[in-house]
């Protein structure tokens, strides 16, 4: 069962260290056999992809069949619902006109006579897009990876997903990603996947940037080719927190947090509500409601360890809390949502009103589902067009702007002890000095 934790006047608790301790997992152990098997596609290159595939996914391929065909991809339109298509058209539509908003221009300033700066947006040239396998797909996580790198003008999306034990990819992610825009697909999964995106082999193109979520082994990847390419971030199992008052609904309050509890029993799903009564009937809804789940036994853990109803004197405690603990995603189910929506600094994603339910951002809406976790959202933002474009300074002086400047800057290289720095300066007004 959901602890119930009573905040009010004055109280204090360990909940915080408690929710933020699922994150202190022993990764050493992880993070050596992770760096042996980037250190070895690195080397090896196919040789090694393809034996990690024959060993991790029971699979054996050659090196020409691990890129998915256009038959393939052609077969799998007929083996989905119609329906299914058709949604995840719609979503895509949902997704690109958002993040067509998130576009930035170039731009440049006259400042005094003969003084051009600016800035210039470059789309990355190639970005690798990961996609877990697994017992369930994700076309979701699809969209929402490769649709923003398209809006933002990346040439060439390059995207690995595990081949199943009949050697193909699922067919929703398959479709998905044809409707994204992918340019190339390949059968390949893991950490080995990760190091092929970073560095390159025989078949898989090296990618500027790696996107896309993943196990442990995925994540410490991530982490071990940091720098070799660029990555979006590290990340935690899912979390949601809700704000609540008297006028929230406790059947949805509670099917919102088990909509996070079945992803992960290190899923956190907090409450955090100045009513009594609700927190009373939000826990006896999950009671309820956890019982009707195939992955019941993955939610309850989740509720149980990681879960917590947070009762608070009034609405800018809960802020107070929510902000310390910064989720991935918000909902809040308040009387008037959007007067406390300034007051929210630290959150990835955040849902206003009732009929907000956070499963509408993880599929539909059009923001986009990858998110910052463990408490990152005091730092990070969910992913978006930045992600996938770079920006490059412009600066343009004629001799006559640099004239007046150039004692200036002489002066200054001269105090930092960089003589080269000043004569660069110097050396084109010799004469005038």
């Amino acid at each position: 069962m959901i602890k119930i934790i009573d905040l009010r006047k004055g109280k204090d608790s360990d909940v915080f260290e408690e929710l933020s301790s699922r994150n202190q997992i022993e990764h050493k152990e992880v993070l050596g056999k992770v760096e042996k098997i980037v250190e070895n596609v690195r080397s090896k290159k196919d040789e090694a992809l393809l034996e990690y595939t024959a060993t991790f996914d029971k699979v054996t391929f050659t090196a020409d069949g691990l890129r998915v065909t256009e038959d393939e991809i052609e077969m799998a339109y007929g083996e989905i619902d119609n329906q299914l298509i058709e949604v995840i058209k719609r979503a895509r539509d949902n997704i690109k006109s958002f993040h067509d908003k998130q576009k930035e221009k170039s731009w440049f300033t006259f400042e005094d006579k003969g003084v051009i700066l600016g800035q210039v947006y470059t789309a990355l040239d190639t970005v690798g897009v990961y996609v877990p396998g697994g017992t369930a797909p994700y076309p979701s996580s699809v969209l929402m990876n490769i649709v923003p790198a398209k809006v933002a003008g990346v040439r060439r999306v390059i995207m690995c997903t595990p081949p199943g034990k009949d050697a193909r990819v699922n067919p929703a992610i398959l479709v998905a990603a044809k409707e994204a825009g992918a340019d190339e697909i390949y059968k390949v999964g893991g950490a080995q996947a990760v190091a092929a995106l970073a560095f390159g082999t025989e078949t898989i193109p090296k990618v500027d940037k790696i996107v896309g979520p993943g196990n442990i082994y995925v994540a410490m990847a991530k982490r071990a080719v940091y720098g070799y390419c660029d990555i979006d971030m590290i990340a935690g199992p899912s979390e949601i927190a809700i704000i609540a008052d008297e006028t929230a609904n406790p059947r949805f309050a509670a099917a919102d947090l088990l909509s996070q509890a079945e992803h992960d029993a290190m899923a956190s799903s907090v409450l955090v509500t100045t009513s009594e009564n609700i927190a009373k009937k939000v826990q006896k809804q999950l009671q309820i409601q956890i019982e009707t789940l195939d992955r019941k036994e993955i939610a309850q853990k989740s509720i149980r360890d990681y879960g917590a109803i947070i009762i608070v004197d009034a609405l800018e405690d809960a802020i107070g809390v929510v902000n310390k603990i910064a989720p991935e995603h918000l909902e809040i189910c308040t009387k008037a949502p959007f007067d406390i929506l300034g007051d929210i600094k630290n959150a990835g994603a955040i849902f206003l009103g009732n009929y907000s339910s956070e499963p509408l951002g993880d599929y539909f809406a059009g923001p986009n589902h990858v998110l910052p976790t463990s408490g990152t959202a005091r730092f990070f933002s969910p992913l978006n067009l930045s992600d996938f474009v770079k920006k490059s300074s412009v600066i343009s002086y004629s001799k006559n702007a640099l004239r007046k400047v150039w004692k200036d800057v002489v002066l200054f290289a001269k105090s930092e002890g960089l003589d080269a720095h000043a004569n660069a300066i110097k050396i084109r007004f010799e004469n005038e000095a």
